[in-house]
This record gives structure tokens, C-alpha cells and sequence, in this order.
């Protein structure tokens, strides 16, 4: 079972294009998806789940597109708050925050506040967010600590960035998902998905069930994860055959 498992939701827009219906009523669908996999997560005792809503390049698409999923994202908070605090699902939000308006980022650190105690689920939100833009805030950081002296540029290395990064405090994604037929990960969580295992399906986001989930933990525990050793390596030891001498 994956300790960790991180999503695209993809395909919002053109579940309402095939409807012929305007992309805001494909985003409000796919607020239904997210729930479900919030639950198939909480039934199967998987302890973090990390979900792309809203990426550091989404802020060029249409104005009000932008807009429509700007009212979600104020309606969702408003309306799911109660109930996550109520499930015990700490909710937190990475990405840069700062170009969402006051009101927003008001409601997201309330949010955060109010389930930060919780640990039956870690649920992340990347909004406004981008794997490079993460990697280089993870390294101004250890250069503002090397201009301050309290750290060597010798001393940095691969362990010491990785702290530096968001969700650093969990352990990386074991399963990644994309939702809608693109295959690319499409600049996310690029330090951390180093060694996850990763799923695609063409299936849009709104359609997503229980099943497409289980079919993806169903490929997911059939693979074998070496983390750049050998199968012999990681195969589970057996025990040794005991011999014995009849009487």
C-alpha cells in the first residue's frame, strides 16, 4: 500500500467541452472527484495525498477561467473545512500563495490552523505551484543560510536540499496518477517524484471512480521497486529449510 500518493486533475475542461458546457462547470465536477479520493484514501489507510489543482503556469489561461476557479477554491475551502476537521484530515497548502488575493490566503491558513493537528490524512494542495520553482526556493534558501554563515556550500548536498523543499516532512509519493491521457508530469513535484512509481490513465478527472483508483494500486503493487539496485538485491529473503533426521 502506498504511504504517499500524488495526482494530476486533468481533464476538467474538456469533460464540459464533450458536454458542451462552459470549463467552470468541468472544474465543479471535478470537485466531486476530489472528495471521493479523499475517502478511497481515508478507507485504505493511505496517510498522505497530494493533489495539482491550480499549477504556477495556469495563470495564463483565460481571465475568467482564472476567476471561476478562484470562487471554487473560496466556495471548497468554505464549504469542506468543517467536515475535514471533523474526519481528523490535516488539509495544507504549497506553492506561492502570495499572488492569490488577501480574502484567499485568509481562508487557507484558517485551514491550516484549524486541521493542523490532525494525522489520520495529510492532504496537499499545490496551488500555484511548480517542481522548478520549488527547487530554486529550496536552494535561495541554503544561499541566504550560506551568505549568513551558518552553512558551507561544501556541506550542501542531495539530503540537505531535499529538507528544503515542500512536503519535505513526508515521505516522497510512492504512486503517481494522471488523470486524462497525457503522459508527462507536466512540472510537478519534480524533486520528489525521483523514485515514484507512475500511472496514466484516460480517464478525465469529473469520470474518476473507486475503480480507476483500484486499478492503479492493483498495477501499483505488482511492480517491483528497486530504487537503482537489483531485483536480488531487493527480493524478500526467504527463510532458511531446516534439516532433519527421522528416527
Amino acid at each position: 500500500m502506498p504511504r504517499h500518493l500524488a495526482i494530476i486533475m486533468d481533464g476538467n475542461g474538456r469533460w464540459a467541452a464533450r458536454r458542451r458546457r462552459p470549463r467552470a462547470i468541468g472544474h465543479r465536477a471535478g470537485a466531486r472527484a476530489v472528495n471521493l479520493c479523499i475517502d478511497w484514501c481515508v478507507e485504505r489507510g493511505i496517510g498522505a495525498l497530494t493533489l495539482f489543482a491550480f499549477s504556477s503556469e495556469n495563470w495564463g489561461r483565460p481571465e475568467d477561467e482564472v476567476g471561476a476557479l478562484m470562487k471554487l477554491f473560496m466556495g471548497a475551502l468554505d464549504r469542506e473545512i468543517d467536515e475535514l476537521d471533523r474526519r481528523g484530515i490535516r488539509i495544507r497548502f504549497i506553492g506561492e500563495r502570495s499572488r492569490f488575493a488577501p480574502p484567499l490566503q485568509a481562508r487557507m491558513a484558517t485551514a491550516e490552523a484549524r486541521t493542523g493537528r490532525h494525522s489520520r490524512l495529510a492532504l496537499n494542495i499545490a496551488v500555484s505551484y511548480g517542481g522548478r520553482q520549488d527547487i530554486a526556493a529550496a536552494a535561495r534558501a541554503l544561499a541566504h543560510d550560506v551568505a549568513a554563515g551558518r552553512l558551507r556550500p561544501e556541506d550542501i548536498d542531495e539530503q540537505l536540499l531535499g529538507t528544503r523543499v515542500a512536503l519535505a516532512e513526508l515521505p516522497p509519493p510512492d504512486l503517481f496518477i494522471r488523470t486524462g491521457g497525457d503522459l508527462r508530469i507536466s512540472n510537478f513535484l519534480l524533486w520528489q517524484l525521483a523514485y515514484t512509481e507512475l500511472w496514466f490513465t484516460d480517464t478525465l478527472w469529473p469520470d474518476l471512480d473507486a475503480a480507476v483508483l483500484d486499478r492503479a494500486l492493483a498495477d501499483y503493487a505488482a511492480r517491483e521497486r528497486r530504487f537503482g539496485l537489483t531485483s536480488a538485491q531487493v527480493a524478500p529473503t526467504a527463510p532458511h529449510d531446516t534439516d532433519t533426521l527421522d528416527a
